[in-house]
């Protein structure tokens, strides 16, 4: 019987939903992963047999062979892509396939640009941006700007850069205007450049044509060197064996979570894309794959309940695919909360009709005890909660860093 399951971060990210992925491929040669929501932002980090990778783009099953599907809902950067795939070359010794929905939309350089500006410029206010431009993409194609994978296969360099250029005059300055303050002269974004803002640099970068004449060629070449087109997306998933939707980032930055905005994410974390995009095309999950590790992460500004220092967690080693950086800073860590707390993301995801089921990671790194406010709890012992046991069909232990670390326990485990 063919599975269709959707792999969902419980927390702020960082749970290990690549090392959930890559353990169901490994369990299912020849499963096909989707891509749904978020884009080159994520980076979920697979270790197998002494090797190591962090996926952006390409699914987290890469290392099984399995091929990677782009929804519809889904924002790739073409230009970025071309580093990942030799990058992932050069570690695994093989391309994989990625295909994409004729209809996915992509990511542009000025989206990255106006992104990039914008968080800039607020200083200690920042968002926790990556600056990677999905949101702006999200908002630029929902204005109707659009530009997909399959127009980058149908139209010639010069079309496309003068689609861009287009949208430069009719949306960007705009886009600009409308997101600053009515003291910073929005009103005209051509003066922008002169006022010293913080960020300005990435004005100017707006202003130049070359870039986008540049971008373009690398988006085509990218695109016919390492995609291939899907035409109808309800056939091509109906004629694949299992199914494993990828989610990026977590529940907890939903774009609809007014509870941590403006900290969230610019897309569907949980399983709606999922069940949305399933129930065009005749078909339905089997299963929801809750992640969390037994303590609790972020990476970005943005309220963190429960936060302490990773020594008073007791954790062993810091993260090495977490390190800091200019957009997001430091990783951050905290205890879950209460075990109402705990389970709430899940029972305001989940349906029903879906199995919900536990992914529990870093198990090893906390002595098989799961890190509550109250103190810790061993891992038999919260699985025996009535509250979790209602919730969870099942669930998963990781008690290491590889697929074969994981094990498929009951309750009482």
């Amino acid at each position: 019987m063919r599975t269709i399951r959707a792999v969902i971060g419980k927390n702020f990210g960082d749970e290990g939903k690549g090392l959930a992925v890559d353990y169901f491929c490994s369990q299912t040669p020849g499963a096909l992963v989707v891509k749904h929501n978020g884009g080159a932002q994520a980076g979920h980090t697979v270790e197998q047999g002494g090797r190591r990778f962090v996926f952006h783009q390409l699914s987290a099953g890469s290392f099984r062979r399995s091929d990677t599907l782009w929804a519809r809902t889904y924002y790739p950067d073409l230009y970025k892509l071309r580093e990942e795939e030799e990058e992932f070359a050069v570690v695994a010794g093989f391309r994989p396939i990625v295909w994409s929905d004729v209809a996915t939309p992509v990511t542009l350089i000025d989206d990255v640009l106006i992104n990039m500006f914008l968080e800039t410029r607020r200083g200690a206010a920042r968002h926790g941006s990556c600056g990677m431009g999905i949101y702006e993409a999200s908002l630029r194609t929902r204005a109707g700007f659009g530009l997909t994978v399959g127009d980058v296969f149908s139209y010639d360099a010069a079309t496309l850069t003068s689609l861009i250029l287009r949208f430069r005059e009719e949306y960007v300055r705009g886009r600009i205007s409308a997101a600053l303050p009515e003291n910073e002269d929005s009103a005209d974004p051509e003066n922008i450049l002169w006022q010293g803002l913080p960020g300005s640099e990435y004005l100017e970068l707006l202003h130049d044509r070359e870039i986008v004449r540049n971008y373009v060629d690398a988006m085509i070449r990218n695109a016919r060197s390492y995609i291939s087109v899907v035409e109808d997306p309800g056939s091509f998933l109906r004629s694949s064996g299992d199914i494993i939707f990828e989610c990026g980032q977590g529940l907890l930055l939903d774009e609809g979570n007014k509870r941590f905005a403006p900290h969230i994410s610019a897309s569907k974390t949980g399983i709606a894309n999922p069940v949305i995009l399933l129930s065009e095309y005749g078909l339905s999950l089997t299963e929801a794959v809750y992640v969390t590790r037994t303590y609790v992460t972020r990476h970005g500004a943005g309220p963190l309940p429960y936060e302490c220092a990773r020594e008073a967690l007791g954790i062993p080693s810091e993260d090495v695919t977490n390190v800091e950086n200019p957009w997001q800073g430091k990783i951050r860590y905290a205890t879950h909360g209460t075990t109402e707390e705990f389970l709430a993301p899940v029972t305001e995801d989940t349906r029903s009709e879906i199995p919900a089921v536990l992914f529990l990671t870093h198990v090893d790194e906390t002595q098989h005890r799961i890190l509550m406010a109250d103190g810790p709890v061993d891992v038999g012992e919260f699985l025996k909660e009535r509250a979790v046991r209602d919730v969870f069909a099942g669930t998963y232990l990781s008690c290491g860093r590889e697929a074969d670390s994981v094990v498929r326990c009951c309750h009482d485990c």
